[in-house]
């Protein structure tokens, strides 16, 4: 068997700890926990890591077509590694969700994410696992844009990296039982 952990994010010194990109802290954490190191492939448009776990092929992927267009880099590995989407677990940022909390689903809409929107159109599913970290509304007066491509503030920034620890428990427990209703039960709340 072989999983494709998928965070998302945007690529660039510029885009780094941002609110958009936590789907990137995520797998870049995970992979220093595992003591991996990305290479970029520009064939399929991403940085990926991969190892063994628990008899188990593991890739850790980071889009580098920027958010926007990550379903390219998704549809791409997929194929050439010939997956399902039940092998696919996409872990991204939620502006509707208050900073640090989660939420994982099993399946669903974009939610107007314009990552998930090119996964969906680009795989031609919405029937893929996620693990949804919530980044908070922007505050009055900030555009969306701005409050998704800014960075925490101190405050804030505690909180994700106490949700990565979370969310880094989270995969690492599905990737040990296999099983994502039983890792929802356990994560989700």
């Amino acid at each position: 068997m072989v999983k494709l952990i998928v965070g998302l994010g945007n690529p660039g010194e510029k885009y780094i700890e941002t609110k958009h990109n936590v789907g990137f802290m995520l797998v870049d954490k995970i992979c220093k926990d595992l003591d991996l190191k990305f290479t970029a492939d520009k064939i399929f448009q991403a940085d990926i890591a991969s190892t063994f776990l628990n008899g188990e092929k593991v890739y850790f992927v980071k889009p580098t077509t920027f958010m926007n267009e990550s379903g390219k880099a998704v549809q791409a590995l997929l194929a050439y590694y010939g997956l399902d989407i039940e092998d696919l677990l996409v872990i991204y940022d939620d502006l509707d969700m208050e900073v640090g909390k989660i939420r994982l689903r099993s399946k669903g809409s974009a939610g107007g994410h314009n990552g998930i929107k090119s996964i969906i159109k680009h795989i031609g599913s919405q029937e893929f696992k996620r693990i949804k970290i919530g980044i908070g509304r922007p505050k009055e007066g900030v555009t969306v844009v701005h409050h998704v491509l800014g960075k925490f503030d101190k405050d804030d920034y505690t909180t994700i990296l106490n949700t990565l620890d979370k969310v880094d428990n989270a995969v690492n427990y599905y990737l040990q039982s296999g099983n994502f209703e039983q890792t929802m039960q356990k994560y989700n709340g």
